[in-house]
């Protein structure tokens, strides 16, 4: 456990090294800022403000947030996320690779809220370089959702309330227009196009929920992502684990989930597609033991989206197939 410790530490200590060596570099090289460089880390009051010729790049931590960079930057932006498909972003660490596209970024958009746990520190550095923005930091404090009273820290998952992330786009096309101010009426009318697709997305989600019955409109999922789409959409959420993938799942936790599904008859729970299925594979298990049929209804996509180049490899894609996934098993 202390090698993988040191091993740990020593490729954070390399990763940050290697931001000092490129960073100025590359930045020089990919984009031109005005001469003053004060950055807030985490909201978006800075003075950089890009000078440079065509489409500036852009890179996200998440295809979440990759989706309103595109949605939002229209042609003015080239956006890439870091995280791909199946990815976890509570996990995750910044491959050598990543660097360079970081170093070689002219404004980096993050979710913030401790969601990129593992990537704390290069984000920090990198803040002090060059624009960087975490799209949550829009949303005021009595909007976050907290998951238990031991902890300080915000449930990072803002993305399952559309009406959340659409705040998260409003910052960013606030981050853009700061940055790019000739384009800034382009960023309004690429924001309010897409702003009006999510208030129809938003819409969607509230009225297709609402046809499951209230006693069934339960959902139990392998960790505890969804706790602001069960806000937002009434809907009873349960998670085995915690907020944090990095949590463990016990024993304890599985008993605790058979007994729910046992003692109110429900009939289906879900597995994630960034998230190792053997926790709920165990309480379908658990759930016969005790003489209850339990499916599992579906794969829903929580801490990233689909696959590139398919419906749910957009953020409208992904919540609509989350929807239908829980409302045709629940019904």
């Amino acid at each position: 456990m202390q090698v993988n410790r040191w091993k740990r530490n020593l490729i954070t200590a390399l990763s940050l090294a290697m931001l000092a060596g490129c960073g100025a570099k590359n930045e020089g090289e990919s984009a031109k800022s005005g001469p003053e460089k004060h950055e807030n880390h985490g909201g978006t009051e800075f003075s950089f403000v890009y000078q440079g010729s065509g489409p500036f790049n852009v890179i996200t931590t998440t295809g979440m947030i990759h989706d309103i960079a595109h949605n939002v930057g229209g042609a003015h932006v080239r956006s890439q996320a870091l995280m791909g498909a199946g990815v976890d972003p509570h996990l995750y660490k910044a491959t050598p690779g990543d660097i360079q596209k970081l170093s070689n970024a002219n404004l980096i958009l993050y979710n913030g809220l401790h969601l990129e746990g593992k990537m704390a520190d290069i984000l920090e550095k990198m803040s002090e370089r060059k624009p960087s923005v975490a799209v949550a930091s829009g949303l005021k404090e009595d909007e976050l959702l907290k998951p238990d009273s031991t902890t300080s820290f915000s449930d990072p998952h803002i993305w399952f309330d559309v009406s959340k992330w659409m705040k998260a786009a409003q910052t960013t096309r606030d981050a853009f227009k700061r940055f790019d101010p000739p384009h800034a009426a382009d960023y309004d009318k690429n924001a309010a196009a897409y702003l009006k697709k999510l208030t129809e997305l938003d819409a969607y989600a509230r009225r297709q929920l609402a046809t499951v019955p209230k006693a069934r409109r339960v959902l139990v999922t392998a960790h505890d992502a969804f706790k602001y789409f069960g806000r937002a959409y009434d809907v009873e959420v349960q998670g085995l684990q915690g907020i944090s993938t990095a949590s463990d799942v016990s024993v304890r936790d599985v008993q605790r989930i058979v007994q729910l599904l046992t003692a109110r008859k429900i009939k289906a729970v879900f597995v994630e597609t960034s998230v190792s299925k053997r926790s709920i594979e165990a309480v379908v298990q658990g759930c016969g033991a005790k003489g209850h049929d339990v499916k599992i209804g579906g794969s829903l996509y929580s801490d990233a989206m689909g696959q590139a180049g398919t419906p749910t490899g957009t953020y409208d894609g992904m919540v609509r197939h989350n929807v239908d996934t829980i409302v045709k098993a629940l019904k």
